[in-house]
């Protein structure tokens, strides 16, 4: 049988091993449904029961690990830190013929890679990045059939050839590591097949894995949402699943199955809080123009402790107060964007910057770019129509309106009607600086790409990386980079 049994043999006497038993699978399970002090009891249990089974250190870092990625508190950070030395020294001590040494430090170094970046401990992360990239290469050198080490390496083989230019010094400063998107889609996609036909205890998460890769770096939105929707994943059952499934739903156009998936998350005392629920369900009722919007972006805002997404849930706030003609609570909630949260991820950025700008949204443009984001195309296309350029009173505006008229036509498949709008707004925008004229140049490449003219898919592609606008770049021009990595 190709690969590696997560059932490996009976552990003899103080030999120290990794392995997945019974009681671990069980940690295991009630760590990926977010019930972490269920989890934190199974583990001591485990310690209990099987002393010389390594694998509760393992097991112990993931609950870290989900507690600071979800929480963002510096407390569980430092906590997850203060066990690094130790776990990894255990971890060390475990039998050098298995596959699960190399595999587990390298997990435990990306987690521990993850976190830190939500802390801008940048330097740090990439040596614990390189130091996991570095394990799971040896580890496939030795263990070829070894599945799980495919699961990792895929998604960073997909994500060194797109990092965005600030951050790519990392990369080139540590040296060995390479890899492209195509390599990354297909070691995840052998990993799924092996979890589609055995025992796979992974198998979900190479799932997410790589519906994010498709979704975000191969520009694949409805294969993203067939292997998400297609799996096991539970939506009722794991907040973790309910994320997953809600994300690529919101980004594939299908709002009201997220709407549905995150109004029926599992609650409760059993379950670690994912405060960023609160925070998705009410952009997406947002996106639909709902008049509750607000109450769960509220409740995100009074019970999230962390640092990001502030800003812009007040943003948010800021912009269902504007459509219901509320201008007051609009400069109120703008007001706050200023006072709370941090400017570190682009969502905030752009909440800052329209909050500095002290310009008021055009509320037409505001509720097509909402219909449009919630996949209401229609709805959208029917607010834009009933206006015109003209009626816009300055640039920044006008070039809105040409943007928005290309993707929503762009998404209703009439590509020729949104390549004129496109190159409207590059025309026109390409000097200014808002994110219309950049997003149209990605969004052309992408229309080329689609029509196998590679030579002006790449010409718009490195238009896009030409131009540097004030909200969004990173994330644009990562996109770009992937799309000339396709090519």
């Amino acid at each position: 049988m190709c690969g590696y049994s997560l059932f490996t043999s009976p552990i003899y006497g103080h030999k120290k091993t990794i392995e997945f038993t019974p009681k671990a699978r069980q940690a295991y399970s009630l760590i990926m449904q977010l019930r972490l002090d269920e989890a934190g009891e199974s583990i001591r249990q485990l310690r209990l029961r099987e002393p010389d089974n390594y694998v509760s250190y393992f097991l112990d870092n993931y609950i870290d690990f989900f507690k600071v990625f979800i929480g963002e508190r510096e407390e569980d950070l430092k906590r997850m830190k203060d066990n690094k030395t130790t776990r990894l020294s255990m971890i060390a001590k475990t039998d050098p013929a298995s596959p699960y040494l190399l595999y587990c430090k390298a997990e435990m170094q990306l987690q521990w890679a993850l976190a830190r970046l939500k802390f801008e401990e940048y330097t740090r992360a990439f040596f614990e990045i390189k130091s996991a990239y570095s394990d799971l290469q040896d580890n496939t050198k030795r263990f070829p059939d070894f599945v799980a080490n495919k699961k990792s390496l895929g998604v960073l083989h997909a994500a060194i050839g797109t990092i965005p230019d600030e951050y790519k010094w990392g990369v080139s400063w540590l040296g060995g590591m390479s890899g492209t998107i195509d390599q990354g889609v297909r070691e995840l996609e052998s990993v799924i097949r092996y979890g589609n036909n055995h025992s796979f205890l992974f198998r979900d998460e190479a799932v997410v894995m790589y519906a994010f890769v498709m979704l975000h770096l191969n520009n694949d939105a409805e294969r993203a949402w067939k292997i998400v929707s297609d799996s096991d994943l539970d939506p009722t059952s794991s907040p973790l699943a309910c994320f997953a499934l809600s994300n690529i739903a919101m980004r594939t156009g299908r709002n009201d199955i997220a709407i549905s998936y995150l109004a029926n998350r599992p609650t409760g005392s059993k379950f670690y809080t994912f405060h960023y629920l609160n925070f998705m369900l009410g952009v997406a009722k947002l996106h639909r123009l709902d008049t509750d919007a607000d109450l769960y972006l509220q409740s995100f805002i009074k019970t999230f402790k962390g640092r990001n997404y502030i800003k812009e849930a007040y943003q948010k706030l800021a912009w269902a107060q504007l459509i219901e003609g509320n201008i007051s609570g609009y400069l109120m909630n703008n007001a706050n964007i200023l006072k709370y949260g941090r400017a570190l991820v682009d969502e905030d950025k752009a909440a800052l910057k329209e909050a500095k700008s002290a310009e008021i949204p055009d509320v037409t443009l505001l509720k097509a770019r909402l219909l449009f984001d919630g996949g209401y195309f229609s709805r959208s296309y029917q607010v834009l129509t009933g206006t015109s350029e003209a009626s816009f009173k300055n640039i920044k505006q006008k070039l809105e309106y040409n943007y928005r008229l290309g993707r929503v036509l762009h998404s209703m498949s009439n590509e020729n009607a949104a390549l004129k709008y496109y190159l409207i707004t590059i025309q026109k925008g390409k000097n200014n600086p808002a994110y219309f004229a950049c997003n149209a140049a990605l969004n052309t490449g992408l229309i080329y790409e689609e029509r196998n003219n590679y030579s002006l898919a790449r010409k718009y592609y490195n238009l896009c990386l030409s131009l540097s606008p004030s909200e969004y770049k990173s994330s644009l021009h990562q996109k770009a980079k992937a799309g000339l990595s396709r090519l």
